[in-house]
């Protein structure tokens, strides 16, 4: 048997093996999400990003049914948020 289709064959077992033993994800209790969302904006207060979040949040609440909270987390050229 040609080696490359040999590997081919013995990672589509792997994976089905995976799926087969892969226990299903339990639900969760209460509707989706059970606590408020934060919108994490990389940007400091008051810029367009900012208020666009700010302008966002309250529509995406009442879609979502939980409170969406604007969280500004500036610094490191926005890579902290």
């Amino acid at each position: 048997m040609n080696p490359n289709r040999l590997r081919y064959l013995v990672a589509a077992l792997h994976a089905l093996a995976c799926l087969a033993l892969a226990s299903p994800a339990g639900a969760q209790t209460g509707p989706w999400p059970n606590r408020p969302i934060r919108l994490v904006v990389p940007f400091p207060p008051g810029g367009p990003a900012d208020l666009n979040a700010r302008l966002i949040a309250p529509r995406l609440g009442e879609r979502l049914g939980q409170p969406v909270v604007v969280e500004n987390r500036p610094g490191a050229q926005s890579n902290i948020g």
